[in-house]
């Protein structure tokens, strides 16, 4: 079973940066798609960011100020998060999926806050 563990979140003002890690364990990592979601105050979760292979795709929301990467040697993935919004506040959530088995794995969800 897949363990996922996700850092980076925090205060921040508005208009300013943050980036998220999320650390995967065990040694199929780069075939694993990888995403990060959102889930803001009262509202579902949502997807903001996914990575498979080489392919990146966003949310109409963040393109242009998130940005996702991986590194498969370290078994992570990151999520950029540049000129944030209000609306950007709530808890972002790592994902992985096995595309072979369908497998499935949430984080633990780490809290971005924005506040001025």
């Amino acid at each position: 079973q897949v363990q996922l563990v996700e850092s980076g979140g925090g205060l921040v003002q508005p208009g300013g940066s943050l980036r998220l890690s999320c650390t995967a364990s065990g040694r199929m990592f780069r075939v694993y798609t990888m995403g990060w979601y959102q889930q803001a105050p009262g509202k579902q979760r949502e997807v903001a960011s996914i990575t498979a292979g080489g392919d990146t795709n966003y949310a109409d929301s963040v393109k242009g100020r998130f940005t996702i990467s991986r590194d498969n040697g370290q078994n992570t993935v990151y999520l950029e998060m540049n000129s944030l919004k209000p609306e950007d506040t709530g808890i972002y959530y790592c994902n992985s999926k096995n595309p072979i088995s369908g497998d499935e794995t949430w984080g633990q969800g780490t809290q971005v806050t924005l506040s001025s």
